[in-house]
């Protein structure tokens, strides 16, 4: 079992930047790959960013350059920095972690940026 808790999200104005955090209860080097996802009101979720237990980072087109996803092994824990903010990010954000043999997630953290 992983249990994975968010936090970090908030109020910003548009340009403005947002670090959200991802506690997981053990190693993130035991989680085969850990991300975030975003949901928008009357969307479906979508994948944010994702990091691999050996550093690979890979990104949505929409974020890409904007957002950073790094992980601290020290704090099993995993960070979305956003930057450059815009109204369309605004959004639930949840972070998903996945083992071989199961998916978990977090109970999300709003994120909102007016312009």
């Amino acid at each position: 079992q992983v249990q994975l808790v968010e936090s970090g999200g908030g109020l910003v104005q548009a340009g403005g930047s947002l670090r959200l955090s991802c506690a997981a209860s053990r190693s993130i080097f035991s989680i085969h790959v850990m991300g975030w996802y975003r949901q928008a009101p009357g969307k479906e979720r979508e994948w944010v960013a994702t990091i691999t237990s050996g550093g690979i980072t890979g990104y949505a087109d929409p974020v890409k350059g904007r957002f950073t996803i790094s992980g601290d092994s020290a704090k099993n824990t995993v960070f979305l920095q956003m930057n450059s903010l815009k109204p369309e990010d605004t959004a639930v954000y949840y972070c998903n972690g996945k083992t071989l043999a199961n998916s978990y997630w977090g109970q999300g953290t709003q994120v909102t940026v007016s312009s």
